[in-house]
């Protein structure tokens, strides 16, 4: 048996507690005293080795405890900046170090739970007050404070003792621990039968693909050759590998081969590295132990190879692990979408060519609905969940039309498998078409009315709907009706975003409520986040802030964050015209495609957004606020757009949107309908209290919320100063109020009386 020694940090509680850090981990626990805590930390790590025959390691010879005093200014950190306090605090920071077997030293800090390791001890002090005071910039003043509360520690240590050499006993097979890289940063597939219980409903087969499963058997077992599948996204491809390596592993069994697979993600072999040359050693022991198990390593994101490790592909982990694949001393398998596979192949040639590439199209429509109708017959089995043939065909039909840049049967046994899972935690026995549509509604957030052709169009509820949220912009109000009217109709472009407008016209007119109102309707209705995702481009004026954009290498921008977090959405690209003209670029692809891929291949889909820019271009050189002729303001809206930017530019935009100044009586309209809105606040609705504004309140709100050159923008912050704050001020004087009626009204300042 072997003994693992680990340090533990305590803490002295007022209330005559202790609180147990137990260092190189996350696991903490306060008890009445030192002893309990040892023990039940100490009971902790023995359940999870007995369970798991896993345990946390740390490499520390003996530890030593010290505490650092770093001299901080606690910062306050706001979207308008970084705030420091006034004076500088000290903080002490306690530090675990100590020399490791392998002759290095390391240095833990639990509080933060980090750790670095160093090779020259007079480093010490330095490199501990440089990570102290770099990490505690990064708290918050309330989390400095806290720390400051704490009482002196001590330190403690635990004894878990562990056998390396265990051996563990499924059924009549035995089988003897060796591997210690593989089992760390690897899991041996197939899975348990309750490893697969708690990852998926579904099963894990390749229905209507046993041509490809039979091909990657005969390459694997008999060839022994490296293999890529590639096919597009939801293809079927990971279901093809699962279903081989099952084969594989059974007739192995049988033939006393004894093969084994081990599935992995690339970034684990670089994640834990903390010093120069570590990744680069351990690829080289999980080499060793892979031929020593007869193993082949399943690499499920192989483009990540490419993209781990180094600055860029020629010393990454791929590049890395080259040698070893030509000379046959390592065999992988994986798989790669056709445009990662052309990445690959521009990236890092010799890499792709000591694979044997096996391709997978997609299924034609029957063969699509067996695939379904298998699912459902397993549900009906395994789940006793019944899937009508309707809804078969409606999930067909909407993920068709909805998702044309995943393929199936992939992305249809995921909407079904969601809609059984849905249906087990109701207790419901039947997924039919009416499932089908609110699953649909609470993915995406359109509404019915886009997903069942029975539903006719209703044209003046839709233009009431756009005619109360946008107000004094007929125009606007015209192009998003018929926007919606060719939606509805299925008559959009499926290879575009759905449509590409550039809102044009002076500031404070609508341009963006306009934006929102087009969110709700299109994408309002399930989504638990906005619909609507606003980047302002004034923020991208230079060229370098397009890596920010859209990101470049490993990172991701802004932008393809965002829609990869909600494909079903509005893009808002405010005062687009600010932007660099790289940036213009960027979204030529977008716009023409509705595609974005990067260098290594990874494609990010705009078809199911629209794209909303707005501008201000041409509103400086008109000649009054006030509406005069709209004709001439399109003229000079137009001219200066197309002096701006580019024809191709240009040319990629659906429809130019253009917004007129405001006229009182719009801003008049405007104001009633933000006091309607307040009056839905949770001060008022809370204690059921009935507002009524007098005309006098409207007149002067109107009168301080309109500005020529701001339009109607600083109505908003004119009823939060000149009414909300007085009210607010009354309510708080006379909290008793309930079910009442307030009457607030205007004379020389805001009056308010209750009845």
């Amino acid at each position: 048996m072997d003994k693992i020694n680990y340090p533990l940090l305590c803490y002295p509680m007022k209330d005559k507690g202790v609180l147990g850090i137990l260092v190189g981990t996350d696991f903490k626990v306060i008890q009445k005293d030192i002893e309990t805590v040892k023990r039940v930390l100490l009971s902790y790590l023995q359940r999870q080795y007995k369970k798991y025959d896993d345990y946390p390691y740390v490499d520390l010879l003996s530890s030593k405890l010290k505490v650092v005093e770093v001299n901080i200014r606690p910062t306050i950190r706001a979207k308008s900046g970084t705030f420091p306090l006034s004076r500088a605090v000290k903080v002490p920071v306690p530090v675990i170090y100590g020399e490791t077997d392998q002759g290095y030293f390391e240095c833990f800090m639990p509080l933060f739970e980090e750790r670095f390791a160093y090779y020259d001890q007079k480093q010490f002090d330095a490199l501990v007050k440089h990570a102290a005071t770099s990490l505690l910039n990064q708290l918050s003043p309330e989390k400095i404070y806290r720390i400051l509360s704490y009482e002196t520690p001590f330190l403690e240590s635990i004894s878990l003792r562990v056998n390396y050499d265990r051996e563990f006993d499924w059924n009549t097979f035995t089988y003897q621990r060796q591997f210690q890289v593989l089992n760390r940063l690897t899991e041996r597939f197939p899975y348990s039968k309750n490893r697969r219980k708690n990852i998926s409903a579904l099963p894990e087969a390749a229905w209507e693909l046993d041509k490809e499963v039979n091909e990657v058997i005969d390459k694997l077992l008999y060839n022994r050759a490296n293999v890529l599948v590639v096919g597009n996204p939801s293809v079927g491809k990971s279901a093809v590998l699962k279903q081989a390596i099952k084969k594989i592993t059974n007739q192995s069994r049988q033939q006393q081969i004894q093969l084994s697979f081990w599935q992995i993600m690339s970034q684990r072999l670089t994640a834990s590295s903390k010093y120069l040359g570590e990744w680069q050693e351990l690829c080289e022991l999980l080499i060793e132990e892979l031929q020593a198990s007869n193993g082949i390593l399943w690499v499920v994101d192989i483009i990540q190879l490419l993209l781990s490790g180094g600055e860029g592909p020629e010393d990454s982990v791929a590049a890395f692990i080259l040698p070893f694949l030509q000379e046959n001393k390592l065999q992988i398998i994986g798989e790669a979408t056709p445009r990662e596979l052309e990445s690959m192949r521009r990236l890092l040639p010799g890499f792709v060519q000591t694979f044997q590439i096996i391709r997978i199209e997609e299924l034609p429509e029957q063969r699509v609905y067996n695939v379904l109708n298998e699912l459902s017959a397993y549900s009906e089995k395994r789940h006793k969940i019944n899937i009508t043939p309707e809804a078969i065909s409606l999930s067909y039909r909407l993920l068709h039309r909805y998702f044309p840049y995943e393929s199936f049967p992939g992305k249809g046994i995921k909407f079904l498998g969601q809609c059984i899972s849905e249906a087990k935690i109701n207790h419901k026995s039947t997924v039919d078409h009416w499932k089908v549509i609110h699953e649909f509604v609470q993915q995406t957030g359109l509404p019915e009315l886009f997903l069942r052709d029975d539903l006719l169009l209703d044209t003046e509820e839709l233009e009431a709907f756009f005619k109360g949220n946008i107000i004094g912009q007929p125009g606007a109000i015209e192009q998003m009706c018929n926007l919606v009217k060719i939606f509805k109709a299925g008559l959009n472009n499926p290879n575009k975003p759905i449509s590409t407008l550039l809102f044009a016209g002076p500031t404070g007119v609508g341009k963006t409520a306009c934006a929102k109102a087009l969110a709700s309707y299109f994408f309002g209705k399930g989504q638990k986040q906005s619909p609507l995702i606003r980047i302002d481009m004034s923020e991208y004026q230079h060229p370098g802030q397009i890596t920010r954009f859209i990101g470049s290498g490993r990172g991701t921008g802004e932008l393809i964050k965002d829609i990869r977090e909600r494909p079903f959405s509005v893009l808002l690209l405010d005062e687009v015209e600010k932007a660099d003209s790289s940036i213009f670029d960027a979204l030529l692809s977008i716009l023409d495609e509705g595609m974005l891929v990067d260098a290594y291949g990874r494609t990010t889909n705009f078809r199911n957004t629209i794209i909303i820019m707005t501008s201000n271009l041409g509103a400086n050189n008109k000649q009054s606020i006030s509406y005069v002729d709209m004709s001439s303001d399109e003229s000079n809206y137009q001219s200066a757009i197309e002096r701006h930017f580019r024809p191709e530019f240009v040319n990629r935009i659906d429809g130019m949107v253009m917004f007129r100044s405001l006229t009182e009586k719009n801003v008049r309209e405007i104001t009633l309908k933000e006091l309607e809105e307040l009056k839905q606040r949770e001060g008022f609705t809370k204690k059921r209290l009935n507002i009524h504004f007098s005309e006098r309140v409207v007149d002067y709100l109107v009168s301080i919320g309109f500005d020529e050159r701001y339009g109607a923008r600083p109505l908003q912050r004119a009823i939060e100063q000149h009414l909300v704050s007085p009210i607010a001020q009354w309510l708080l004087e006379n909290n008793h109020l309930e079910n009442k009626l307030l009457m607030i009204d205007y004379q020389q300042v805001i009056t308010i009386r209750s009845t």
